[in-house]
């Protein structure tokens, strides 16, 4: 991973082993695996940065085509290590500090870069994920749940509130009755209220939910322009905190324009009018059309 010191938020290319986390790339998929099992895989800064440093991996290698994220053990994650007793979120978050100490949240960093993938990504919760375990899986597109998992917005029993930016992503995704419900009352709760809620996507037997999120990322894998994946999941995050469908209108205008003149979608009509599978030729380490002009990502302060 790279080797950061969040007291001068600089970031040297060491690469050093992972600990944490694993990763393994196979066949156009990379499936990162939480892998602290005997702690039921407890965030730590360690895994932050080890989760950041591969999301930098996978948007730089142009044959991933879809990330998975899960658990080692029977634990997706149980939220923060707390180990460190009382003291555990005195400093802010995963004890991530900034420039001039002004206290970063380890889990709001790694949920950031997430929302910045340019892969697809898609959670297969094995397990409880409670705390960070669950806000984690926020930014991820799309998740799936063993019927064992359990969830837990647990923050106010704990006497702190939410983080990993989840007061942003939460409402927008179960909307805010359920939101305020579930941090409100920090109770932890079962895949299927998830599941009736629209946390996850869909609920599995333990053993057939890896193999249900692989068959989802090899449908997309197989059959879609990663170009245009990459850029339709920009638009469509962005878009949510949109004022007006005309904004939304100004982007999907541009990207049309952009995506319809390309070498991928000339070879997306030719192999339809063909009827054999396509061959993308467009690559996403080459950089994604601009269909933002003007747009600046904010800056933290």
């Amino acid at each position: 991973i790279r080797n950061c010191d969040w007291s001068s938020d600089v970031c040297s290319s060491d690469l050093v082993e992972l600990q944490d986390t694993s990763l393994d790339i196979s066949d156009g998929i990379a499936t990162v695996t939480l892998n602290r099992p005997d702690k039921l895989n407890a965030f730590t800064g360690r895994m932050m940065n080890e989760m950041i440093d591969i999301f930098d991996r996978t948007d730089a290698d142009d044959d991933v085509k879809a990330v998975i994220i899960t658990g080692a053990g029977r634990g997706f994650c149980a939220g923060a290590d707390l180990s460190s007793g009382g003291d555990t979120f005195s400093r802010g978050g995963s004890d991530v500090m900034s420039r001039q100490g002004v206290p970063r949240d380890g889990g709001g960093l790694l949920t950031l870069r997430i929302f910045e993938s340019l892969k697809p990504v898609i959670g297969a919760v094995n397990g409880p994920a409670v705390g960070v375990g669950v806000t984690m899986t926020l930014p991820m597109d799309i998740r799936l749940a063993s019927d064992a998992a359990r969830f837990g917005f647990v923050f106010a029993r704990r006497g702190i509130v939410p983080e990993a930016c989840s007061s942003y992503f939460l409402p927008r995704i179960v909307g805010i009755q359920r939101a305020t419900e579930w941090v409100f009352t920090g109770r932890v709760f079962g895949a299927q209220e998830a599941l009736d809620a629209g946390l996850v996507r869909s609920v599995h037997a333990p053993d057939d939910l890896l193999p249900a999120a692989r068959e989802l990322a090899r449908e997309i894998a197989d059959n879609t322009a990663p170009v245009s994946v990459a850029l339709s999941r920009r638009m469509l995050w962005r878009m949510l905190g949109a004022s007006h469908p005309m904004d939304a209108h100004r982007v999907d205008s541009r990207g049309i324009m952009e995506r319809g003149r390309s070498a991928d979608s000339r070879e997306g009509v030719v192999s339809f009018l063909e009827k054999r599978p396509a061959r993308y030729p467009d690559k996403v380490s080459d950089g994604l059309p601009d269909v933002f002009p003007g747009w600046h990502d904010p800056e933290f302060s």
